[in-house]
């Protein structure tokens, strides 16, 4: 048994040493007993950050998008306007493109959405197959694992564009309005949105709106603790922005 022991707690430290190597000069952010990102740990590999995480996914480096930050984010809302007004385009999904992409991704813009069945980003913003690099979660929030992808996004596949798509009347965040006991592990969703919710409590108009707004504000934030994210937006690489989607209409605002 205490062999067996040894051999688990090995395990996990080399598996901790293997993620630590992957992102290489990136970030690795955890929680602190406030709900806040604690701290960032920066750990030098034998090869770059790169390096590694295109021989994870060799054919990143092909292509990358020529749209700048500005432009990707108007592309984005145009897409959304055609959605709302019933006029889709339906861009880039067929055979054609999956053969196209097959080999390499490029998409113009990353974004970390809610899970709602309901928020479908390449719908409702009316893209297809290797245009946008998606990351849901329940209550789009920025912990540890969804950052990483982020930084991969931008890191790698060098996305000019980062947003934050919260929507209306969303779950995650009435449970942390509303607060009360969870089962299972929900908790742990409430426990990173709980810091938005009180920053929103003195606001004027619908508590669930403001507090799905100050989440998005959050979130972006916290993406931006990532060095990797930070960097590309000082070099003017990388716009990080925040949504919020229209659950009766489809249409979707930005937040500021």
């Amino acid at each position: 048994m205490e062999k067996f022991s040894n051999q688990q707690n090995l395990s996990r430290r080399n598996l901790l040493q293997f993620g630590v190597g992957l992102i290489g000069t990136g970030s690795l952010t955890a929680w602190s007993g406030t709900g806040a990102l604690a701290q960032t740990v920066e750990h030098r590999a034998f090869r770059s950050q790169q390096d590694l995480l295109v021989a994870a996914d060799p054919g990143s480096h092909h292509t990358q998008s020529t749209l700048t930050p500005d432009q990707s984010l108007a592309q984005l809302m145009a897409g959304n306007q055609r959605f709302v007004a019933k006029r889709r385009l339906n861009p880039h999904q067929d055979i054609a493109r999956i053969t196209e992409v097959a080999t390499g991704q490029s998409p113009f813009a990353a974004i970390l959405s809610c899970a709602d069945s309901r928020v479908v980003p390449e719908i409702a913003f009316d893209q297809g197959i290797g245009d946008l690099f998606v990351v849901r979660v329940a209550g789009n929030i920025a912990i540890t694992e969804d950052i990483a992808s982020e930084e991969y996004a931008v890191g790698v596949l060098k996305a000019p564009l980062l947003m934050v798509l919260g929507h209306e009347r969303c779950g995650a965040v009435a449970a942390a309005v509303e607060g009360g006991e969870l089962p299972g592990v929900i908790e742990s969703l409430v426990f990173a949105i709980r810091p938005a919710v009180q920053a929103s409590q003195e606001e004027t108009g619908d508590r669930l709106t403001n507090a799905v707004k100050a989440n998005v504000r959050l979130q972006v934030q916290r993406l931006q603790t990532s060095s990797v994210i930070a960097s590309a937006v000082q070099e003017g690489k990388l716009k990080v922005v925040g949504a919020y989607y229209d659950l009766d209409t489809g249409e979707i605002s930005l937040v500021n």
